[in-house]
C-alpha cells in the first residue's frame, strides 16, 4: 500500500481561542475526503493572551498529527509563519489563519494545482468585506506603489492562505533577513510597518530619492537665482530676496529631512540584521519528534 503523502497546514495563532476546535474539525474534514494525503497541523502561539494555548493543548492529546510551537512572547505573523516553515516535514505547506476567513474546502484545489507542476499556489482576495474605505484606498495605494518602485513582481491583493512546495520551504530557509513578507490582514500601524519593510526590502529607490532631490533642488535654485539675477538687473523684483530665501531654506530643509528619514531606515535595517538575535524563541514545543 503507498504511503500517504503528507501536507503540513501552518497556522499562526495570536487569540483564537473559540477558533481552534472548528479549525480543526474543518481541516480533518477536508483530509477526510482526500484519502491519498495525510495532514499535520503545526499550531504557532504566538504569545496569545487568551486560552489558546490550553486549547491547543487540549485537542493534541487526542491527535497526534496536531504540532505546537509556543513562542516566548508575540514574535509577529511573519516570523510565526517562518517558524511554521522551519518545523513543516510535509511535501507542501498550506498556510492559513485559524478564524476559517480562509475556506479549508479550497485545500483540495491547492493540492490539486500543485500536482499540476505549481510550486506555489495562492489566493487573491478580491473583496474585502468588512473592511473600511480608509484601508480599502491605502491598500490599493500601497499595491500601486510597490507595483511602481519594486524590483521583484508581486500579485496584488494575494492572501496569506497559500500552499507552498517543500523545495521552496528549503530555498526559504536559506535567507536570513528579519524583514519577512508573506502576506497578512494587519491593524493600521502592523499595516505600515510591513509597507515600509516591503518597500525597503525590495527597493533602492529611496535611497536614490536622495540623489534625484538634490539634482531637482540644485537645478530649481540655480534657476532661481539667475531669474532673481535678471530681474535684479532690470529692476522688477516681484517679491524680495528675503522671501526666496526663507521660502528655499524651508524647502531645502523639509527634504533633507525627508532623505536622512530614508536613509535611517536602511540604517534601522542593517541594525536589524547584524544584531544577529534569533527569529523567534520557543517556549514549548509539542508532537515533534
Amino acid at each position: 500500500m503507498n504511503e500517504k503523502e503528507l501536507i503540513s497546514i501552518i497556522v499562526p495563532v495570536y487569540n483564537e481561542e473559540k477558533n481552534i476546535v472548528p479549525f480543526h474539525a474543518e481541516i480533518a474534514g477536508v483530509f477526510s475526503d482526500l484519502p491519498d494525503y495525510d495532514f499535520e497541523i503545526i499550531f504557532i502561539n504566538d504569545g496569545s493572551k487568551d486560552n489558546s494555548i490550553l486549547e491547543i493543548n487540549r485537542i493534541a492529546e487526542s491527535d497526534k498529527r496536531i504540532r505546537i510551537l509556543d513562542f516566548s512572547r508575540n514574535f509577529g505573523k511573519e516570523i510565526a509563519m517562518t517558524a511554521g516553515c522551519h518545523f513543516a516535514k510535509g511535501g507542501a505547506a498550506i498556510t492559513m489563519d485559524a478564524d476559517l476567513q480562509h475556506p479549508p474546502e479550497l485545500i483540495s484545489e491547492f493540492i490539486k494545482k500543485w500536482r499540476e507542476g505549481n510550486e506555489v499556489v495562492y489566493t487573491i482576495r478580491r473583496k474585502n468585506k468588512g473592511a473600511s474605505l480608509t484601508k480599502k484606498i491605502t491598500s490599493k495605494m500601497y499595491w500601486w506603489l510597490f507595483d511602481k518602485i519594486s524590483s521583484v513582481q508581486t500579485e496584488p491583493h494575494s492572501t496569506d492562505f497559500r500552499l507552498i512546495d517543500k523545495k521552496v520551504i528549503e530555498t526559504f530557509k536559506k535567507f536570513p533577513e528579519r524583514g519577512r513578507i508573506f502576506r497578512a490582514t494587519y491593524s493600521y500601524g502592523k499595516l505600515f510597518r510591513l509597507a515600509i519593510n516591503s518597500i525597503t526590502a525590495f527597493s533602492l529607490l529611496p535611497l536614490r530619492l536622495a540623489g534625484y532631490l538634490g539634482i531637482i533642488i540644485t537645478s530649481i535654485s540655480f534657476i532661481l537665482l539667475l531669474i532673481m539675477a535678471i530681474t535684479e538687473i532690470f529692476n522688477k523684483l516681484f517679491f524680495t530676496v528675503m522671501a526666496f530665501v526663507v521660502v528655499g531654506n524651508t524647502l531645502l530643509i523639509g527634504i533633507v529631512l525627508v532623505c536622512l528619514g530614508f536613509i535611517a531606515l536602511y540604517i534601522a535595517r542593517i541594525h536589524d540584521e547584524v544584531t544577529g538575535r534569533p527569529l523567534y524563541i520557543i517556549r514549548n514545543k509539542i508532537n515533534f519528534e
